[in-house]
Formats: structure tokens, C-alpha cells, sequence
């Protein structure tokens, strides 16, 4: 594996080649390079990334472990014109790299499988594809994995949200000039949505967050567009159990400044190496970190 300093470097040439092309989306790694092209199912985890944490790899690994197919494929996905946050505090590069290293961290998680069961062997993991898109919304993104032609046609994609990216899909405001839910036809026409539950105060508990996916079915959101048998397309899944502390990228961002030791149980372990040596958190300029 390169050095985090190459790492960068790379991301760094990549994105600026990117950005300055027609691409509204690109494959800039496949992790291992000389993977065959997939021809079960298109695993997407679209994410700030910021950094990939112990949740990023919970919900990709439950996924994948829930129905193994050698021949699908997981992709990291990140968008360069995001919709409701901004690029800081790291760099895209920094972000890349750090993705780059989490799917290192998930093939190995993958390949280890549970206590109870044999280890899988490596040619059995799926492939995981890093990429970026210019795309900032949800239905635009899987429009245009599917328009690069990267994968063969058609194929199914199978988006990995948390229920707070659930609620963001189906707000009217992201569908201009009608605002209405008419346009995640096409989504749902193809693909699906495999829904991680997040019970909390901003969010609801598990009951309030399954009642969502029930009214949709009932057809409470026809008059916005919404149809009820999109309910069919979307599967809820369990998060973290009440008693496991929570995890977010948020939480890894200030344990990298004041609580380094609780990096162990937030993020992955090479990505716990890249963030405590590249310090992509610091609070100094670039140029002073050592």
C-alpha cells in the first residue's frame, strides 16, 4: 500500500484532472486493482467521508455479509459539490486517501468474518471502487454512475443511507422547478435503498422512524408525489445497539483534537494511522503541521 504522503499526492493530481474534464462522475480507484467487472449488485456508500468511521463500516460490511455475492461490488462515493456541507475541515485528497484505506480496513473486516465462522478467503470479498462525482444530489449521483458506462447495463444499485439521508430523498425542496417527489421514479424504478435506522432525539425513536416507511405504503405522501410502492424498494436495517456508544464522523473530527486515545473505537485502524500522522483535523495551518 502507498504511503499516506503518496496517497495525497495521487488524489491531489486526480481531483484536479476531474474537476477540469466533462466527468460528472469518476472511478479513481478499485481496491484490488485487477478486479473483474461486477454482475450481481452495486453497492453505493455516498458520504462525506470525513473521516470513514466504524459506522461507514458497519453499515457497508452488514450489507455485504447479508447477501454475499462474489461478483458485486461496493462503491465509496464522494461528492465534490455537496449539497448541505462543505469541503472542511479536510481536503478532498485527505478524504480520498483515508477512503482508499478504509476499504483496505473493510476487505479485512470482511475477509475475518464472525467468531463463530471460518474466514473468508480474499478472491470472495467484494470489490470496492473509490470515486467521485460532481453531482450534489441524491437521484443526480445514481443517474450519473449509471450514464459513465463504468458498469455494465443495466445493473442494480443499492444506495447505503442512515434514516437522515432517508428524510433528505424525499424533502420536495431538492426537486425543482415543481418541487414534488416525481422524480425519484426513476430511482426507484431501478434501484433500491437499504435504510439504517438512527433512533434519536433529532430523528425519532425506531418506532416514529418505521411509521415513515408505513405512511409511504399507506400512500400519505401521494399527494407530494410520492408513491406507495416505492415502500417496496426501501429496506430498514437495525443501527447500533442502545447500549454502544455512538458513532459519527463528527465525533472521530474532535476525539483527533482533544481525545486521540478514542480514535481506537471511532475510526478503522489504518485510518486511525493516517488521520493521528496526517493530521488532516489540526487546527494549524497546513504548512506548520509536523
Amino acid at each position: 500500500m502507498a504511503s499516506s504522503q503518496a496517497l495525497r499526492s495521487r488524489y491531489a493530481t486526480l481531483l484536479k484532472q476531474f474537476t477540469t474534464s466533462a466527468k460528472e462522475f469518476e472511478v479513481f480507484t478499485t481496491v484490488p486493482a485487477d478486479s473483474a467487472p461486477p454482475t450481481g449488485i452495486l453497492y453505493v456508500l455516498d458520504s462525506s467521508f470525513n473521516p470513514p468511521t466504524r459506522a461507514h463500516l458497519r453499515i457497508a460490511s452488514t450489507a455485504l455479509l447479508e447477501q454475499p455475492e462474489p461478483r458485486s461490488r461496493l462503491l465509496l462515493l464522494l461528492a465534490t459539490q455537496n449539497a448541505d456541507k462543505p469541503s472542511k475541515p479536510a481536503s478532498f485528497e485527505d478524504r480520498l486517501a483515508m477512503m482508499e484505506l478504509f476499504a483496505h480496513d473493510l476487505r479485512s473486516h470482511l475477509a475475518a468474518g464472525n467468531p463463530s465462522e471460518p474466514a473468508s478467503p480474499m478472491e470472495h470479498i467484494p470489490t470496492i471502487d473509490i470515486a467521485v462525482t460532481k453531482k450534489p444530489y441524491f437521484i443526480d449521483k445514481a443517474a450519473s454512475i449509471a450514464a459513465s458506462h463504468h458498469y455494465p447495463s443495466p445493473l442494480e444499485q443499492v444506495h447505503l443511507t442512515g434514516y437522515d439521508t432517508l428524510i433528505r430523498i424525499f424533502n420536495p425542496k431538492y426537486y425543482p422547478p415543481e418541487h414534488t417527489l416525481q422524480p425519484l421514479s426513476a430511482l426507484f424504478s431501478q434501484h433500491r435503498l437499504r435504510v439504517t435506522l438512527r433512533p434519536s432525539d433529532e430523528w425519532g425513536n425506531k418506532e416514529e422512524q418505521e411509521e415513515f416507511l408505513a405512511s409511504l405504503a399507506r400512500g400519505d405522501l401521494e399527494h407530494q408525489g410520492g408513491r406507495r410502492e416505492w415502500a417496496q424498494r426501501i429496506q430498514l436495517v437495525e443501527g447500533r445497539k442502545p447500549a454502544d456508544p455512538p458513532v459519527s464522523s463528527t465525533k472521530a473530527r474532535e476525539a483527533a483534537e482533544s481525545a486521540p486515545q478514542d480514535l481506537q473505537w471511532l475510526v478503522p485502524d489504518t485510518v486511525r494511522q493516517f488521520v493521528l500522522s496526517e493530521r488532516p483535523y489540526s487546527t494549524e495551518s497546513p504548512g506548520t503541521r509536523v
